[in-house]
C-alpha cells in the first residue's frame, strides 16, 4: 500500500507542478470555452497577479506533495487550490469532475494519513 501511495503522491505531484508551471509560461493550448468560461477567463486576465500567484502555490504545492519528507504541508498547501477546482468544474464543466474528484480524495486521504502531524495546531 505504501508504493501505491507513493506513486499516486508522486503523480499528483507531478500534475500540479505541470499546471503550475503552464499558469506561469502558458505553454499548453486552451479548450475552447463557453461565453460564461470567457467572461470568467477575462476577469482572472484583468487581475494580473492572480494566476501566477495560482500556479506559484500548485508548483510549489505540487512539489512539497511529491516529497515524502514535505508532503503533509504540500497536502494542505494544495487544498484551497483543490477546493476551487472541485467547485469550478461542479459549475461550469461537470463532465472535469470524472478527474477532478479522484485528485481531491488522494488530497484528502493524505491529509487524514498525517492527521496526527495537524493536530498539535488544533488542540488547546
Amino acid at each position: 500500500m505504501k508504493i501505491v501511495k507513493n506513486v499516486l503522491c508522486i503523480l499528483f505531484g507531478l500534475m500540479f507542478i505541470n499546471a503550475g508551471l503552464d499558469k506561469i509560461f502558458h505553454y499548453m493550448p486552451m479548450p475552447k470555452m463557453t461565453a460564461e468560461q470567457m467572461k470568467l477567463m477575462e476577469a482572472f486576465v484583468r487581475i494580473s497577479w492572480l494566476m501566477p500567484l495560482v500556479g506559484t502555490i500548485e508548483f510549489l504545492g505540487g512539489l512539497l506533495f511529491a516529497l515524502p519528507k514535505y508532503r503533509a504541508l504540500g497536502a494542505i498547501v494544495i487544498l484551497p487550490v483543490m477546493v476551487g477546482i472541485i467547485a469550478h468544474n461542479a459549475i461550469f464543466e461537470p463532465s472535469g469532475l470524472v478527474i477532478a474528484l479522484p485528485f481531491f480524495l488522494i488530497n484528502l486521504w493524505i491529509i487524514g494519513d498525517n492527521w496526527h502531524k495537524y493536530k498539535p495546531m488544533v488542540n488547546e
